[in-house]
């Protein structure tokens, strides 16, 4: 199967959309994986290729602040810049979805979302807001937002490095995509996590505690929690089989 990888610019967003050479103006399940911090949305492509095998239209966007969007540097602030790049990302989400669907390109309403690290946080918070998303994966992100927020305010006091105190009034507007704070949001809809036990970046815990929680609960009760044993911040190829798999089992 010959795989179409299509640089495009969708209201000056660049995005790298990915599918089958055969289907590319079919009408197709539509998936928008997001990459992780400091990273692009290049990164991104083994995955999509993967999907597109299993006739999904996948779109990969460069977040702000990244790729061909990195104007300078990341903020002194520890987080900021972060932030401000999953804040874009959950803007721009229903504009890209609104691009395809204008053109009769996404198949019976058929939209996941997925993502790593920082993409797996933007898929996290996605599901709060927009139950139009059919199916999820979180690839070492976390659903407590506000948590991360808390522990980075920790970390910089226990090194002396300078953060504002109304830092998390700065970022308030991210209690309204915790979804530790609304997991009924999930409403049965199928989400897998991934997480490695050794994770440097993202704590496991911060999985771990969210889905036993949650895993009986009937809204739950397509969830999947998968624990990667002694793995760190990194998805191997194995996993990315697993989901293309998902995407192509739930969409």
């Amino acid at each position: 199967m010959k795989i179409s990888v299509r640089h495009r610019l969708i209201k000056e967003i660049p995005v790298l959309e990915v599918v089958s050479e055969q289907d590319k103006n079919n009408s197709l399940p539509l998936v928008i994986y997001y990459h992780g911090w400091q990273t692009a949305k290049e990164l991104s492509l083994t995955q999509a290729r993967k999907l597109a095998k299993k006739g999904i239209r996948v779109i990969l966007p460069d977040a702000m602040n990244h790729g061909e969007r990195k104007t300078g540097g990341v903020s002194p602030i520890p987080s900021v810049t972060f932030w401000s790049s999953i804040q874009y990302n959950i803007i721009e989400f229903s504009q890209l979805v609104r691009h395809f669907d204008k053109q009769g390109l996404i198949m019976e309403d058929k939209i996941g979302v997925g993502g790593v690290s920082m993409g797996g946080i933007t898929t996290c918070a996605l599901l709060t807001q927009h139950p139009e998303i059919k199916a999820a994966v979180c690839m070492m992100g976390t659903p407590s937002p506000l948590r991360y927020i808390d522990r980075v305010m920790t970390r910089a006091a226990e090194m002396d490095i300078f953060v504002p105190k109304d830092l998390p009034l700065l970022l308030s507007w991210v209690a309204h995509y915790d979804l530790s704070k609304q997991p009924e949001k999930i409403a049965k809809r199928p989400v897998l996590f991934w997480h490695g036990t050794e994770d440097p970046k993202i704590p496991y815990s911060d999985v771990s505690d969210f889905y036993e929680g949650i895993k009986d609960k009937p809204f739950a009760e397509n969830s999947q929690f998968m624990t990667g044993m002694e793995e760190g911040h990194l998805v191997k190829g194995e996993m990315m089989d697993v989901v293309a798999e998902w995407f192509e089992r739930e969409l």
